[in-house]
């Protein structure tokens, strides 16, 4: 197989001193992989996008990006350097038009406007049509569209979703699990983490269980979604609640 284009390896960090969330984390991500990352609830799967798009300290452990070293970088550095993350909460800024949204997306490079607004409109024809509108005003589901097209903008090569389904009403979460399909099969490396097991693992190619900090489970979507002792230890359990940022 060849060198992953995101490698965690045994990462370790958390909110606060010296109390770990993550306890030697493990994760790759191929290129144009989906990789689903699901557990109960305080397992670290929040914790661990934060981590990787360095949102919260890591204590040990490391994170690359093609090959090179990516732990502790900032933020802003991490996005000229191809990684995209949409939060789970506060993924849009509310008093901002659309097509601002859209804007702030692309702060770092705002020369390649027309080509990518073209690129995520045509992925996502609604803001097209709302694009003058404010982004406080939209529904749930348009929201996350927008968040969606903002970290797209960039063009990046790894996308971290932190919960993309949470507070939607099924019919809309089955929207926001096709868009992230659509993305993948766009070339863009996806890591979802969702809360809705099920649905994850039937669209992931791989998928990772977290419990309690630590990698429980590892397999393709298909075989964690059939293997019993994940139905009977997460997918039984698991509902489509969020993880309350962690």
């Amino acid at each position: 197989m060849n060198e992953p284009l995101l490698r965690v390896e045994d990462l370790v960090g958390g909110y606060v001193p010296e109390v770990d969330i993550l306890k030697g984390v493990n994760l790759t991500l191929q290129k144009g992989e989906l990789v689903g990352i699901i557990g109960p609830n305080g397992a670290g799967k929040s914790t661990l996008v934060k981590a990787i798009f360095g949102l919260i300290e890591v204590r040990s452990g490391n994170v690359s990006l093609g090959g090179v070293e990516i732990t502790g970088l900032p933020t802003h550095e991490l996005v000229s350097r191809g990684m995209g993350y949409v939060p789970q909460r506060a993924n849009v800024f509310p008093s901002l038009t659309v097509e601002d949204n859209l804007r702030m997306g692309l702060y770092l490079n705002i020369r390649a406007w027309d080509e990518r607004v073209e690129v995520v409109t045509t992925l996502f024809p609604l803001i097209q049509q709302r694009r003058h509108q404010k982004a406080g005003l939209l529904s749930g589901g348009e929201r996350q569209m927008v968040a969606f097209g903002r970290a797209l903008m960039t063009d990046p090569s790894v996308l971290l979703l932190d919960e993309p389904s949470a507070g939607l009403s099924p019919i809309v979460q089955d929207r926001v699990f096709d868009k992230v399909k659509e993305i993948a099969k766009m070339g863009v490396s996806v890591v979802m983490v969702e809360q809705n097991a099920r649905h994850c693992l039937g669209i992931a190619d791989r998928g990772y269980v977290l419990d309690q900090g630590r990698n429980a489970y590892t397999g393709s979507g298909q075989e964690l979604l059939h293997d019993p002792k994940v139905i009977q230890l997460y997918l039984g359990t698991l509902g489509r609640g969020s993880e309350n940022g962690r």
